[in-house]
């Protein structure tokens, strides 16, 4: 697992260690993300990236909230109460030199603070078929961690119908995931 793109592209990044399945992370692979983020940056959703505030839920090892970094987001914060996710999240990290640009919150999704900021992208990754999503995107909300506009990421193993408050403006396929790219809507 690799950066594709931007400063630190090419810069492999920690992945899971011997033992560490029973994390039951899930990584992004490289052309999933090459592919979703060749459609972010492909001109119809304006440039999410350059100087972005980003949320990562979710997070695993931080490849998606990295990968945003490298390609010019300003800050990005990585959510995710696995503690190997959380050392694979802190040493990714620190490979890239990232830690001012960085906040890792190391609780459940659902449990998330309120927000200092709010984010304009978002990138939503649960436990496929777990149904965790629409509650974990209403957390967020409700928190304030989602600005009006902001372009929701959510990756599963089929496309989602978007909920109270949002749009769905594209859907894709890869495999065996597929990436739903939703806005909330300006007034919220």
């Amino acid at each position: 697992m690799r950066i594709i793109a931007g400063t630190h592209r090419g810069t492999h990044l920690a992945e899971l260690g011997q033992g560490d399945e029973a994390a039951h992370l899930r990584p992004t692979s490289d052309r999933v993300r090459e592919s979703l983020f060749n459609v972010l940056q492909g001109g119809r959703y304006g440039d999410p990236l350059r100087g972005a505030r980003v949320l990562d839920l979710f997070a695993g090892t931080g490849a998606l909230g990295l990968e945003a970094l490298s390609r010019g987001a300003a800050h990005v914060a990585f959510v995710d109460n696995g503690r190997v996710a959380q050392n694979l999240i802190r040493a990714n990290i620190a490979k890239l030199r990232r830690q001012k640009d960085t906040t890792l919150i190391t609780t459940s999704v659902m449990a998330i603070p309120p927000a200092s900021a709010a984010c304009n992208l978002v990138f939503l990754d649960p436990p496929y078929g777990a149904g965790m999503g629409i509650g974990a995107l209403e957390v967020a909300l409700q928190q304030g961690w989602i600005a009006p506009d902001a372009l929701i990421v959510w990756e599963e193993t089929r496309g989602q119908i978007a909920p109270a408050g949002f749009t769905v403006a594209d859907q894709r396929r890869y495999g065996e995931t597929w990436v739903t790219l939703m806005r909330r809507n300006q007034a919220g």
